[in-house]
Parts: C-alpha cells; sequence; structure tokens
C-alpha cells in the first residue's frame, strides 16, 4: 500500500522528469520516471512517462519494457488497447498508407523506415491524448511531408496531399500536432538519413564559440 508521503514523493519526481523531458535531458528524466514509479509503482502516468522518455532517446528495447509495465496498471481499457496494437507484428492502417505514398513519392526505403519510427514514436509520444484515424491517408501525408521537410526534400505541401489523397489545409493541421509532439526541428537527428548532418557543423560552431569566450574571459 502506497503512503500519502510515498505518494507525494512521486508526484515531485514525476514533475521533475517531465521538466527533464521537455528539456531534453533524457537521462535524467529516465532517473525521475523511475524513482517516481519505485516510489508509487500502482500509478500508470509514471510508468508511460518513463516510456516516453525512453522512446524520444532512442532506447526502444528499455521503451518496449517500461510499455508493460504501463499496461499491468493501466486502467483505461480502451487506451490500454491503443497501446497493445504496439506490440503488433502487422501493419496498421496509417503504415500501409504511409509505404505505398512514400515510394510514389519515390522517397527512399531508409526515409520510409524513418517514417514507420515516427509513426510508432508519435503513437507513444501523444500518451493518453485520444488518437483517431479514421482517415489513415491523413496521417500517412503529415509523416511523409515531416520526414521530407526534415531531410530538406523539396515537395510541396499541395505535392504531398495529392499523393495521399487529403487537402493541403488538413494535412497542415496534422503536420503541426506531429512536429509540436515530437518536438521536431530541420536534420532532426532521430530522422535524418543523410551523410552528413548540417546540425553537426552548429555544434561544432557553438562548441568553438564557447572555448573562443572561455579564452577570452580569462584573466592573464
Amino acid at each position: 500500500m502506497t503512503t500519502q508521503s510515498e505518494r507525494n514523493k512521486a508526484f515531485q519526481l514525476n514533475k521533475e522528469g517531465l521538466a527533464y523531458y521537455e528539456a531534453w535531458q533524457i537521462d535524467k528524466a529516465v532517473e525521475s520516471f523511475s524513482r517516481a514509479i519505485k516510489a508509487a509503482p500502482d500509478n500508470p502516468d509514471y510508468h508511460l512517462n518513463l516510456t516516453r522518455a525512453y522512446t524520444r532517446g532512442g532506447h526502444y528495447d528499455q521503451a518496449m519494457e517500461a510499455m508493460g509495465g504501463y499496461l499491468q496498471t493501466e486502467t483505461n481499457s480502451d487506451v490500454a488497447a491503443r497501446f497493445e496494437r504496439l506490440f503488433s507484428t502487422a501493419l496498421d492502417d496509417v503504415e500501409v498508407a504511409l509505404i505505398e505514398g512514400m515510394k510514389k513519392l519515390e522517397m527512399s526505403v531508409e526515409q520510409i523506415g524513418k517514417g514507420m519510427q515516427m509513426w510508432l514514436e508519435y503513437r507513444i509520444t501523444v500518451g493518453r491524448r485520444p488518437l483517431r484515424t479514421p482517415k489513415p491517408e491523413l496521417w500517412a501525408a503529415a509523416i511523409a511531408y515531416a520526414i521530407a521537410k526534415i531531410n530538406f526534400i523539396k515537395f510541396s505541401r499541395a505535392d504531398v496531399a495529392a499523393v495521399f489523397g487529403v487537402t493541403p489545409p488538413s494535412l497542415k493541421t496534422k503536420y503541426d500536432d506531429i512536429v509540436h509532439t515530437l518536438d521536431l526541428m530541420p536534420a532532426d537527428y532521430r530522422y535524418f538519413t543523410g551523410e552528413v548532418n548540417p546540425l553537426d557543423k552548429l555544434v561544432e560552431a557553438a562548441q568553438l564559440l564557447e572555448e573562443l569566450d572561455r579564452q577570452f574571459q580569462e584573466e592573464d
């Protein structure tokens, strides 16, 4: 039986973990969520947040293990059923539409794989928010467009919408949601397929600037 003191401790640890998660301090987020679970193991939110943190960090084996802990504690059967489908090896309707559409756009096999990865990560990251897919082609179009934008492929929104049989405005709505939920950026390391990532140069430049500033501030 979890005491009130343990619940309070877990609540604070989970709050701390969410702050780390938003700041992309994944290791610290994982540690905080893990400690929250230890203090209050029956709270499904803490297990789900740990799953989301592992997913954002690209640690999929650990994410699926954490998902198992979440499913053991989730009391909402509809939400649990949605996450249970993540363990299925069969393609869902969005994945089928995604593969077909990205092939029509002549995107590479690696980029199609990144699209599949993005859909998996979105379904986990969205958490308990309602996720309805009555028109799977719309979700598939948004993911394909996101992968194209991240990899600097110059498709217009109208081009992608036409291939998937959706409207540009509805595509934009879903695209904006995916960008916000997954915190996407140009050349995002998670989904970029090129040999040289331009973000590497930005990191190197920032490190050089930091070193130059340190040397400048040093006293003789």
